[in-house]
């Protein structure tokens, strides 16, 4: 509710408006007429409710534009690299989008509208944008004006609090039957040695393509059998095991190894080799329909899940932070989830 108090000094009156609303900060202003106080506890109270007020003086000095360069110029260096390039991205869009108005502008269903937009764009491979795409978006300008209000202290409060999340379809689960594999890696070994490589190294280890293909021979430890991936998703350094047939690959291809760079799968450029096309066409080859190339991630996950690996175990290999990403593959591990309780019955019950 809005109070007016009448206030005298030195001859003048000036009305000052407190307002108080359970669950929000209290707002207060003070006029020299009457009805500017009215109108402004009656203007402010609506939009206290509706979402849209900010107490902070620098919420209507700053725009969001003014935020995204400071968070970029300030937050981003210390970000890992691919977050940091996605992240910028996100909001270069926002801030063509909404990078004029004031941090105090910036409400839920200006922030909706935009998001709504997204879905009718199309992305670079002409396909329709996904919830997920949005969300990531959404997710990036989030984090801004969390740091605005945190760090920065530009605002009391995040309008993005008030957007759900969109719902996300289930994460595609394509793995490769037994057949498949074995006529993929013959058409790979075909092709050349490396694609070969590549693909055997990620079937045993469920890396990403951009992890392997950025891989340099100091990542690459023959002695401790290990490769350590700098270049993952979350920009967090991941070790995994090097063994069986991988290594015995990765031995023999550092072997014919460049000795102008130390990458480990170089193109001719002098970048990492670029395995797309050769990829797709392997695929043809062995006559492989609706599978790409991060679904080897998939195909690693889940014959790891059929050799009895529990979530836990596959979300380390895999490097994910949660069991969520993983719970795919919940219905492989089921037997030997199964066996786990069945040993565990036999030791207490002895039955």
């Amino acid at each position: 509710m809005a109070t007016i108090e009448k206030r005298e000094r030195q001859g003048d009156t000036a009305y000052r408006v407190k307002i108080r609303l359970r669950g929000h900060p209290p707002a207060d202003a003070t006029f020299d007429r009457v009805t500017d106080a009215k109108r402004w506890a009656a203007e402010t109270e609506t939009a206290i409710r509706a979402g849209r007020w900010f107490q902070h003086v620098e919420a209507k000095r700053n725009t969001l534009a003014d935020l995204i360069r400071r968070y970029c110029a300030e937050y981003l260096p210390g970000a890992a690299l691919r977050t940091a390039r996605y992240r910028k991205k996100y909001l270069e869009f926002w801030g063509a989008e909404l990078g004029a108005l004031t941090l105090a502008e910036i409400t839920p269903a200006r922030i909706v509208a935009v998001r709504n937009k997204l879905l009718t764009t199309t992305t670079r491979r002409k396909r329709p944008m996904t919830p997920a795409s949005a969300n990531q978006y959404v997710a990036a300008l989030r984090h801004c004006l969390n740091i605005g209000v945190r760090e920065f202290e530009l605002l009391d409060d995040n309008p993005i609090r008030k957007v759900r999340q969109m719902t996300e379809p289930r994460g595609r689960a394509r793995f490769l039957t037994t057949a498949e594999r074995d006529s993929l890696l013959r058409e790979c070994k075909a092709h050349s040695d490396a694609l070969y490589t590549i693909v055997v190294v990620a079937l045993s280890t469920g890396a990403r393509r951009g992890e392997i293909l950025g891989l340099r021979w100091p990542d690459v430890d023959m002695q401790r059998r290990t490769l350590v991936f700098h270049q993952t998703k979350n920009g967090e350094c991941r070790f995994s095991p090097l063994v069986g047939h991988a290594a015995e690959q990765m031995r023999a291809h550092a072997k014919v190894r460049r000795l102008e760079t130390d990458l480990v799968f170089p193109g001719i450029t002098g970048r990492s080799l670029t395995t797309g096309k050769m990829f797709r066409e392997a695929l043809a080859r062995a006559g492989i329909e609706d599978f790409h190339f991060h679904d080897l991630r998939h195909s690693a996950a889940s014959a790891l899940a059929m050799n009895g690996a529990t979530l836990a175990e596959i979300a380390e290999v895999l490097g994910h932070k949660t069991l969520a990403m993983v719970k795919r593959y919940t219905h492989l591990t089921e037997g030997h989830t199964r066996g786990v309780v069945g040993r565990m019955n036999r030791a207490v019950f002895g039955v």
